[in-house]
């Protein structure tokens, strides 16, 4: 199991599962999104004061490897780490294991980036800041399976 920046617990509710009784494979990007927002606001990244400043935060592209079903009641928890892949680019790498046997559930790789008020890609200080000097363009990050 990797090192994670970032975890948040869950707990899977009874709306979330589709009619054979498991956790419908949308609702883990709801997981996703819900853990990526609260990573940032760790980090005193507001969402709607980026977007005052006409900076849009978005989603590219998400790969979702589901390796095991969740089920109504399940708690389990999203392991969450960052890094640049491109100038422009960034990535988050999530991991979702159930409790209490670190069952791994899902892999992702999330890649966002961000829209100025002209329609063009351009990183926000704040998420350079959270990237650092992380110029690895996609260094390969080892990730469980």
């Amino acid at each position: 199991m990797l090192d994670y920046r970032f975890k948040l617990d869950f707990q899977v509710r009874d709306y979330e599962c589709d009619m054979q009784g498991i956790v419908n494979n949308a609702v883990y990007q709801n997981y996703l999104e819900h853990t990526r927002h609260a990573f940032l606001q760790t980090l005193g990244i507001d969402f709607a004061e980026v977007t005052r400043r006409q900076i849009h935060l978005v989603v590219i592209r998400a790969e979702l490897d589901y390796r095991k079903p969740l089920r109504s009641g399940d708690h389990f928890w999203v392991g969450l780490n960052m890094e640049r892949v491109s100038p422009i680019r960034f990535a988050f790498l999530q991991d979702l294991y159930r409790h209490p046997d670190c069952r791994l559930i899902l892999n992702a790789r999330i890649i966002g980036t961000a829209i100025n008020e002209k329609g063009r890609p351009k990183l926000p200080p704040e998420i350079e800041r959270v990237l650092g000097g992380d110029k690895g363009m996609g260094r390969g990050s080892e990730r469980p399976r």
